[in-house]
């Protein structure tokens, strides 16, 4: 896992945009092998899954078949679909991002239904919503959820002390109950430390604002909503620290630096805890974490799936299913900071320890109960290049002093221009 995370929705979006495609894969090529294959092949990328958990997998299976994984680097999602395209060297089992999901559902005879293996057996152990997301419209599965991005706030305990603001994380809680309390605090806290900010980019309360709604910009019926109150009232929210002063503006690298620095808080997901600490390990234990304004939103998380070429399905589900079991979850989380879409995992030690870079603060005391609030929100195969002009025209406001209002017309008239050439009414 590194720092790209931070931006993965921002950027899968403004790649998404600037293909103007979803993903297509193609006409179809025969299965691959016998399907009792004993070679079996594992795709995925850095910081996707526990590189012990996936180490011991290999030998756990060694009496059944050999297990082969390589770590693909660069662009995944594009490396992976040339090779499901190509129909050849396609891996047995393979990672599929969480923001590329929606993309693969409408070739979803790509992969084989994990339903048809087993997982209807397993699948209460998963979060429901995380669970429907690989899912297509008559119920085919052809995702095994990895983990989730549960969001909550990030805040500076030493900062916010000097601020004359109780540090408890439920006292914070009760401070950010609304984006508009929230927006106010850092008001406050910006007078007792100046030259400090509140946010460091409107595109991340963007990305959680409208991830905290139950819809999108494309409806079920494939529809363009991106223009309508929803979505609107969450420009709106992203807009107002710009106008209140309270936005760093960051839309670069200098984010490394001014997290350790300048920042009063940050918005991200769970896994954004390890960006911090790596970022600015200057400032352990000054950091805590608190529930997100208004509630929470999901940001990435990904799936293991089988391509239809797998040459060994019954084994290839039983390896997914045991490096995804909650126990070994938990590890991920251990590991690599990839928190569980197995909510039993929430209660086990790995995850329930204090943390020391947060003061000794159990943080998932905020994260459990944010991963199980989320809202199930219909995501388009068209949704993240819908999206990008929105992101796009808000770094416009903060890089070129853009009008808001126009930016807001401009976003929308891309972003229809877009869902258009993508098939969306």
């Amino acid at each position: 896992m590194d720092l790209s995370r931070r931006g993965f929705l921002q950027a899968a979006a403004l790649t998404a945009a600037a293909s103007g495609l979803t993903v297509a894969c193609g006409g179809g090529s025969g299965s691959g092998g016998t399907k009792n294959g004993k070679d079996l092949t594992l795709w995925y990328w850095g910081g996707a899954l526990s590189d012990k958990v996936v180490a011991e997998a290999k030998t756990h299976f060694a009496g059944q078949v050999k297990l082969t994984s390589a770590s693909i680097g660069g662009d995944f999602k594009q490396k992976l679909t040339t090779t499901l395209a190509a129909g050849t060297s396609v891996p047995d089992i393979t990672g599929i991002k969480g923001e590329d999901i929606a993309s693969f559902l409408p070739n979803a005879g790509r992969f084989l239904d994990l339903n048809d293996l087993g997982f209807k057996k397993v699948s209460s152990q998963y979060l429901d919503w995380k669970t429907k997301l690989a899912q297509t419209e008559d119920g085919k599965q052809i995702g095994f959820p990895i983990d989730i991005g549960p969001t909550a706030l990030f805040y500076r305990e030493d900062l916010f002390a000097k601020g004359g603001v109780d540090t408890d994380p439920a006292k914070v809680a009760e401070l950010v109950k609304t984006w508009e309390d929230y927006f106010q605090l850092g008001v406050q806290l910006q007078k007792k430390n100046p030259g400090t900010y509140l946010v460091n980019n409107i595109g991340s309360v963007f990305n959680i604002a409208v991830g905290q709604g139950s819809q999108r910009f494309i409806d079920k019926d494939n529809h363009f909503i991106g223009d309508g109150d929803h979505i609107r009232a969450a420009w709106t929210t992203a807009v107002r620290p710009y106008t209140l002063g309270i936005d760093a503006k960051i839309n670069d690298n200098t984010w490394n630096a001014a997290v350790g620095k300048n920042l009063l808080t940050e918005l991200g997901a769970a896994w954004h805890a390890l960006d911090i600490e790596q970022a600015a390990p200057q400032t352990k234990g000054k950091w805590r974490v608190c529930a997100n304004p208004v509630g929470p939103a999901n940001q990435g998380g990904s799936y293991l799936a089988l391509p239809k070429q797998c040459r060994n399905p019954e084994e290839a589900f039983k390896i997914i299913s045991w490096i995804l079991s909650p126990a070994n979850d938990a590890r991920g989380f251990t590991d690599a900071a990839i928190f569980p879409a197995a909510p039993a995992a929430y209660a086990m030690p790995a995850m329930t320890g204090p943390d020391a870079f947060f003061g000794g603060q159990k943080i998932i005391e905020v994260f459990g109960p944010a991963a199980k609030a989320i809202k199930v929100a219909y995501e388009a195969p068209a949704d993240a290049a819908v999206m990008a002009p929105f992101m796009t025209e808000l770094t416009n406001i903060e890089a070129k002093g853009k009008k808001p209002d126009d930016a807001w017309k401009d976003a929308v008239s891309q972003a229809k221009q877009i869902a258009r050439r993508q098939g969306v009414s």
